[in-house]
């Protein structure tokens, strides 16, 4: 094993230089300048977020879910159909009519009135409606067996949402003489989604500041020290948005992207400044020049936030694995503001201590605390509570870790039965027109009328005389398909090529029973009809493209995690120069992760506690929510690993003392990695108030997540963990030392000595 000593050699020189020497760092020297220009910087930095806000206000671009997936069998039958029958292509949207006093018939005029103005709206490729005799051609399976409830199918250019919130008035004044003579009319699909009241995340950024600034007084006594993270995470955020807002224009973004960047940049935002204070305001506590005091914690602590900061992204990065372009860009929206976050954390910050100077702590609600409580030792090993806490644990490691391990195996057992799939308008407020719609036509449908699935069998390459056969032997098969509540006869359509029938499941589109069905059809069913035949069949539609996507998903859901803890194992071992550490590091995240699944699982899929947050009974996990809350919470995990660890790690090099280390690494972070975890936790847990469903699936666990990770994991399992390694936590196999590049994440390889105030 390799001692204290060898480990020390391999790292750069770490001597005291005057400041006038070489070794000073490029980021000593940023956090210095900005400290001393900080009129200057501030001035520049807003004058920067101007312009891009101007920009984007003028050039930025809209955010869609009108996302595709090449290569499924879903995309090549919607392309086959828009092809070949353009009344089927584009992207369909229902507008559900529903009279209880009398049939729709009765309404004929109004019903015939308002297609006929819907098929002169710009983008509208088709319209169907559910009664005949009116301009457009009917669907006979549109109107209820009662008559009092249909529903016009629209199909448009492109999805709805991509229109703007303006086009709705033209779709208003369409149906204006339906409400007009006592019909309701609800819009379901993407027009519903379209039609949903405008989200804002002011009331919970609100909550989350709110929070920030009680945590931050608590914990750290100084009224000014507590604004200066929340003012320039705002403007991290502000600015991130701009940015993201001029891509978007170029780039197609989901509708949550930018809340999910608001969520993530606010949450490292807060964070990073954070530890930047924190040390700054040590050493100003410590007599040192605030200028000065600024560059050395830019160069000390803002080296660990570039460094969290490159994980976050690189974990973000880690979802392009899954090569599904929806995915990948909502990571790179969320690293927008990651991105925003670091250079506020090292440019705006450092700017901002240095116009305060020693007025930082002039305002107080108690007597101001930093890293160390009044009398603790300024160098050396402090001997605070948390000091004390870690001892303890070390006492007896093996009953810490077990009890961590248990906790979180239990958080973790609803996960082996998570269910993912796609959540439906069932589950909308019911003050949303598109849960209306669902409502009525499950009522005067069935629950299966929500999500159809579109048998399309390409006939292109099948002679003429053999396709009347062909025809009889699909209607034969489609006939009696268990899970079916109905399958209508298939009929050619458009250039007479394609044969289209429209399967009703007996359940819901979220039920499992549906995905049941379309797999029948796809696998067993369609194949067997059109065997000794050149038909190619498809089953398409929204309700089979969203199983296509999370059986996509589910498949390679295990590589990105693959990935993510790769890179992630690859930047802790390159920056702390220990497997076994790097190692810990992996394994203990994945176990906490494991743990916020399962309570995600818990609230939303089995119902606990569900309709307290506004969702509609039970709701399986969004297909996608496990991929980003992986990548998501893996990156900010590590955050608070890089910052613990860096401290440890300093102590070992100066001391060599395994034990006497991670004690006070616990000691000087543990104040400062809580607070910024109930932050942290705050920011996440205000987007429960977001009426997405899978904004508060997010908002939910990552705050689990985050909350799981400062206490069980950082408290318990990391000490304990640690106390076990003992020096071989630290150890490098002398090859593997030769090869890997050194980061010094907390800037003991630059001039750190600063000239105090006289």
């Amino acid at each position: 094993m390799r001692s204290h000593e060898d480990i020390r050699t391999a790292l750069p020189e770490s001597s005291g230089q005057g400041s006038a020497g070489g070794n000073r760092g490029i980021l000593r020297r940023l956090g210095e300048f900005s400290a001393r220009r900080s009129v200057l910087v501030i001035v520049l930095f807003l004058a920067g977020l101007g312009v891009l806000q101007g920009l984007n206000h003028s050039f930025g671009g809209t955010y869609s879910d009108d996302f595709s997936l090449p290569g499924t069998q879903s995309y090549d039958g919607a392309q086959v159909l828009a092809q070949h029958a353009a009344t089927f292509g584009g992207t369909g949207a229902q507008i559900v009519l529903y009279d209880g006093s009398a049939p729709l018939s009765s309404a004929q005029s109004q019903v015939d009135q308002a297609v006929t103005s819907l098929q002169h709206l710009p983008h509208v490729l088709s319209v169907q409606s559910p009664l005949p005799g009116s301009s457009a051609q009917q669907n006979a399976a549109a109107l209820s067996k009662d008559g009092k409830t249909g529903y016009i199918t629209i199909r448009f250019a492109a999805t709805p949402t991509t229109y703007g919130t303006s086009y709705l008035d033209g779709v208003d004044a369409a149906v204006a003489p339906l409400r007009a003579a006592g019909v309701e009319v609800e819009y379901g699909g993407p027009l519903g989604e379209l039609a949903r009241p405008k989200a804002t995340e002011l009331t919970s950024e609100a909550i989350g500041f709110g929070v920030a600034i009680i945590v931050l007084l608590i914990g750290f006594g100084s009224v000014i020290a507590s604004g200066v993270p929340l003012v320039t995470a705002l403007i991290s955020v502000i600015a991130g948005l701009a940015a993201l807002g001029l891509i978007a224009a170029a780039f197609t973004f989901a509708s949550v992207s930018p809340t999910l960047a608001t969520m993530i940049g606010l949450g490292v935002g807060i964070d990073y400044a954070l530890f930047l204070v924190t040390r700054h305001r040590q050493q100003v506590m410590d007599g040192i020049d605030p200028v000065h005091a600024a560059g050395r914690a830019v160069a000390t602590s803002g080296r660990a936030v570039l460094v969290s900061g490159c994980t976050v992204i690189v974990a973000l990065a880690g979802l392009y694995v899954s090569r599904i372009q929806f995915i990948g860009r909502l990571g790179a929206a969320a690293a927008v503001t990651v991105v925003t976050a670091v250079i506020g954390a090292l440019v705006l910050v450092p700017a901002l201590l240095g116009l305060l100077g020693r007025r930082i702590d002039k305002f107080s609600v108690r007597k101001p605390i930093a890293e160390r409580e009044e009398g603790e030792a300024a160098g050396g090993i402090a001997q605070g509570p948390w000091h004390r806490y870690a001892l303890r644990v070390q006492r007896r490691p093996w009953w810490f870790l077990a009890g961590g391990v248990i906790v979180l195996g239990i958080l973790a057992i609803p996960l082996f039965s998570i269910q993912l799939g796609h959540i439906g308008d069932g589950a909308d407020p019911a003050s949303f027109t598109d849960r209306r719609a669902y409502d009525l036509i499950a009522t005067g449908f069935g629950p299966g009328a929500n999500g159809p699935l579109t048998i399309a069998v390409d006939q292109t390459a099948v002679p003429q005389a053999d396709r009347s056969a062909l025809s009889g032997k699909l209607q034969q098969s489609l006939t009696n398909v268990p899970g079916a509540a109905s399958i209508s006869p298939p009929q050619p359509v458009g250039d007479g090529d394609i044969l289209v029938s429209t399967a009703i499941s007996k359940t819901s589109p979220q039920d499992p029973s549906t995905k049941v069905l379309f797999n029948t059809l796809k696998n067993n069913v369609l194949p067997t009809a059109v065997s000794g035949t050149s038909a190619v069949p498809y089953v398409t539609g929204t309700t089979a493209a969203q199983i296509d996507f999370g059986e996509l998903i589910s498949s390679r859901l295990l590589l990105i995690i693959v990935v993510v803890v790769a890179l992630a194992f690859i930047i802790i071992l390159c920056v702390f120069r220990g497997p076994l550490v790097a190692l810990k590091a992996a394994v203990l995240n994945l176990v906490s992760i494991a743990a916020s699944y399962g309570v995600v699982v818990a609230v939303f899929q089995w119902g606990w506690g569900g309709p307290a947050l506004g969702v509609s009974g039970t709701v399986p996990i969004e297909s996608y929510v496990p991929m980003m809350m992986f990548a998501i919470v893996f990156g900010l995990s590590m955050d608070y690993e890089v910052f613990l660890l860096s401290r440890v790690h300093e102590s070992w090099l100066e001391t060599g003392e395994s034990r006497a280390s991670v004690a006070h690494g616990l000691e000087v972070t543990a104040r400062v990695i809580t607070c910024a975890a109930l932050i942290m936790v705050s920011v996440f847990a205000a987007f429960l108030l977001d009426n997405n469903i899978v904004v508060k699936m997010l908002g939910l666990g990552l705050a689990v997540s985050v909350l799981i990770d400062a206490t069980i994991v950082r408290l318990l399992l990391v000490p304990a963990v640690m106390t076990l390694l003992g020096r071989w936590a630290w150890w490098t196999p002398r090859w593997l030392d030769r090869i890997l590049p050194h980061i010094d994440a907390e800037g003991t390889g630059v001039d750190l000595v600063a000239p105090k105030d006289e």
